[in-house]
């Protein structure tokens, strides 16, 4: 157990972070898994969507940018 206050203050920031973090990537799989899911004409509508969902995980580094590129890449293909 964590004796001193800064400690114990990052344990708190921690786990606030572990669910925040837990939650927009919950939220990103979600959306990429509705583009998957979706006919081929509401794909291209859905896609700009996700690809801002994407593009803010990558700015948050909740994905690697070269992982966020290639989603979007394999979206786009499949959106057309």
């Amino acid at each position: 157990m964590p004796v001193t206050k800064s400690v114990v203050k990052k344990v708190r920031q921690a786990e606030k972070r572990r669910a925040d973090n837990k939650a927009k990537k919950s939220n990103l799989k979600t959306t990429v898994s509705k583009i998957t899911l979706a006919k081929p004409k509401e794909k291209s509508k859905l896609y700009p969507k996700v690809q801002s969902t994407i593009d803010k995980a990558a700015k948050k580094r909740l994905l690697h940018p070269n992982k966020a590129s290639r989603m979007k890449s394999k979206l786009a293909k499949a959106a057309k």
